[in-house]
């Protein structure tokens, strides 16, 4: 009686067993293989250029960066983004998230204004918008107000020889409204606004 008993457990298990093996497996070809196939293969036809990285290309055709993360401009001639504790690197998204009273944080943000001054002495640093000067929660943000791309048309002006009312129109013509016409706030993709900058230097 005891031998059948054990008999009959040692088949239950093997029979749970094989029934969790199998879930197993088709849970991994289910979610692992096929659901990401296809949910890749509607995303391409659908939205082909942000399933690729959202992407931008220059006059020729060379990829130049992705619309989604910012980059670094050190050149003064051109538009700067936010500031970034990461510098755009995408494999490493975050930011210090010091608290407002940190001495990091208050020294990080005088270098910043010193920098400003010094870079552009005609703009005074009451008239710097806050993005200029603060750090996004990613570190990658490729947005700046229209207000903080206007404040650097005088510097910009000065090292081109494009005049200032032509750069303010070429920021209003990148200005990007809010999402759906309510969520968000107008805003300014830094690297398209650079390269339409680029491409009015060729043309001067």
């Amino acid at each position: 009686m005891v031998s059948r008993t054990n008999h009959e457990g040692a088949e239950t298990a093997r029979f749970s067993l094989s029934i969790a093996v199998r879930a197993s497996i088709v849970f991994i070809v289910v979610c692992g293989l096929i659901y990401p196939l296809v949910s890749t293969g509607i995303a391409q036809v659908i939205f082909p250029a942000q399933a690729k990285g959202s992407l931008i290309q220059d006059r020729s055709g060379v990829v130049v960066g992705s619309e989604l993360i910012g980059q670094k401009f050190s050149d003064p001639k051109y538009f700067q983004g936010r500031v970034s504790s990461i510098e755009y690197k995408a494999d490493a998204s975050g930011s210090t998230n010091y608290a407002p009273s940190n001495p990091e944080l208050l020294k990080r943000t005088q270098q910043s204004i010193e920098s400003w001054k010094t870079a552009n002495p005609g703009v005074p640093v009451s008239e710097v918008p806050i993005d200029l000067l603060t750090n996004s929660g990613s570190g990658l943000d490729p947005h700046i107000s229209p207000k903080a791309a206007q404040a650097q048309v005088p510097r910009i002006s000065k090292l081109t020889g494009i005049a200032e009312a032509d750069l303010g129109q070429l920021v209003e013509r990148q200005t990007e409204g809010r999402d759906l016409g309510v969520f968000g706030e107008p805003r300014v993709n830094v690297l398209k606004l650079n390269l339409a900058l680029t491409e009015m230097m060729t043309k001067k």
